[in-house]
């Protein structure tokens, strides 16, 4: 071959393998272009598949995704083009898809030894491809409309066969990698070995739940755990237990977490004064992850609440102590969800002092720089708020001109993930002001400090409120709770038509304004 000394083109040929007509992939067999270690730099020279030591696993995992994500678009192509009637794209398609499952088949096999059970699928899904091309092929001589209805009805039988087929191959093969991976996590004494195995476990969690869940079936959680309870592999507490908290984004992750009592040694960590903040930040992370209400299951619930005080004491100093924005986000997301599960983690947090430890990480840049930091300070508030004592501590904090400040939250960007967090924060301000208004002296203090005109304004401009129609309703909520126990503090023209109506009249001629009754 000849030799080239183009960075690009080196890049080209790589993608080339994945991408290719028919042709290229039946002469090829499906061999890769890469850099023989041996040759002179920049060369380019035909390879095997698959690279040895330690890069095997990696690479196998690599392979498996991206042929999986080429023959997926392939069978997506022929649903689309079966609905249309396009029969001369339909068999070209099935030839492709045909080609590129063989030779991701026979690539695998090469690599690495298959496992009997995955061996059936290998050559259930080889024959039906086999016959998806044969069928596609006898429709392209025909015209008769009666049999091309009759074979559109088949083939989309058979292609609905070879998807099924191939995603359980594809499952297998990734489970197959993934017990590779789990294996050198349990079995090795290498610090860079167990590391790297963690890196690649850690990298297919970002590829979706699915592969979060076969991570999690094969015991990954486990071993993960099993590093954490061990001195000698301190320094990869933190990689190990931010991968468990991607992982437990699954039902099945969380379940396993429980199993080996994952809860008592995030607690350990948490509460081991000799942890790096790194490893207690990603603990507060797995905690958060466990904790959110977006999960249905709560069984795991029971064991968390026996460490409650222990694990919500250890976050509290957490977001106390923080050196920088990422280490507090985690910790005061993990106790903003653990406050909405259970009133007990209120009443600690109170007795903690946690007002003044989140009101004053409020005036610390380096600790609370984004909505999303603000947005966890504030679910805390609101959910603290509907304790009495409460009401006297954010006085006492001068959190009320905070809670105003929060009200005027803007986004830098038109990130729609940014302005959904200012929203919120929004939106809980104004929820977290309804409710300690109903202390007099909090709403004394909101109306000297002029929270009523920043309200209105709110409630009378969708554009200060993004549009959302969930601040609209707090914003409605807390003036009426305002103006109940202070009825001077707002205007005839306002109480008018903010107060006085139904909360929901109120809120469809909010909803409708324009920027000119503003």
């Amino acid at each position: 071959m000849q030799t080239l000394q183009v960075d690009s083109v080196q890049r080209w040929m790589e993608d080339l393998r994945h991408m290719t007509e028919v042709e290229c992939m039946c002469v090829l067999q499906a061999k890769p272009i890469g850099v023989d270690e041996d040759s002179h730099q920049g060369e380019l020279i035909v390879t095997s598949g698959i690279t040895g030591g330690d890069h095997v696993a990696r690479n196998n995992l690599q392979t498996l995704l991206r042929r999986a994500l080429v023959v997926s678009t392939e069978l997506g192509k022929m649903f689309q083009r079966l609905e249309k009637g396009r029969w001369q794209r339909v068999h070209s398609t099935a030839v492709r898809a045909n080609c590129h499952v063989r030779s991701l088949v026979h690539e695998y096999s090469a690599a690495r030894s298959t496992p009997p059970e995955m061996q059936k699928y290998e050559k259930s899904l080889l024959e039906k491809c086999m016959e998806l091309t044969n069928i596609t092929e006898r429709c392209l001589h025909t015209d008769d409309e009666f049999f091309l209805k009759s074979m559109r009805e088949a083939i989309h039988e058979i292609l609905t066969d070879v998807s099924d087929s191939f995603s359980n191959m594809i499952d297998m093969a990734l489970a197959n990698e993934i017990r590779v991976l789990i294996k050198q996590i349990e079995s090795s004494d290498c610090v860079q070995t167990i590391g790297s195995a963690i890196s690649n476990l850690l990298s297919l969690t970002q590829d979706g739940p699915q592969l979060c869940s076969i991570i999690a079936k094969e015991g990954a959680v486990v071993a993960l755990f099993k590093i954490c309870r061990q001195d000698r592999f301190r320094d990869l507490y933190a990689h190990a237990l931010r991968t468990v908290a991607s992982i437990c984004c699954v039902e099945e992750g969380i379940s396993q977490l429980d199993k080996v009592d994952g809860i008592l040694c995030l607690a350990d960590i948490l509460t081991d004064d000799s942890s790096v903040e790194a490893a207690r930040a990603e603990a507060a992370a797995v905690v958060a992850q466990i904790t959110s209400p977006h999960h249905s299951s709560t069984q795991h619930l029971a064991s968390f609440l026996e460490s409650m005080q222990d694990i919500v004491t250890a976050l509290i100093k957490l977001c106390e102590s923080a050196s920088c924005g990422e280490v507090f986000l985690l910790a005061s997301a993990a106790l903003a969800n653990i406050t909405f599960f259970d009133s007990m983690a209120c009443e600690i947090l109170l007795q903690l002092n946690a007002i003044h430890i989140l009101l004053q990480a409020c005036k610390d840049r380096q600790r609370v720089d984004t909505p999303y930091s603000k947005d966890q300070v504030v679910t805390i508030l609101a959910n603290l708020s509907v304790l009495e004592p409460c009401a006297s501590e954010v006085l006492q904090e001068q959190g009320i001109e905070r809670l105003l400040q929060l009200l005027g939250e803007k986004p830098s960007s038109s990130n729609p993930s940014e302005v959904a967090a200012c929203e919120r924060v929004q939106q809980k301000a104004a929820v977290t002001l309804a409710r300690l208004s109903r202390d007099p002296d909090v709403a004394q203090a909101a109306i000297q400090i002029k929270a009523v005109p920043r309200l209105i304004e709110l409630c009378r401009s969708p554009t200060e409120r993004n549009n959302s129609d969930s601040v609209l309703v707090a914003c409605l909520a807390a003036l009426r709770r305002l103006a109940a126990g202070c009825p001077d503090s707002i205007e005839a023209a306002d109480h008018q038509q903010l107060i006085k109506p139904r909360l929901v009249d109120s809120f469809l001629l909010c909803s409708n304004m324009e920027e000119s009754f503003v």
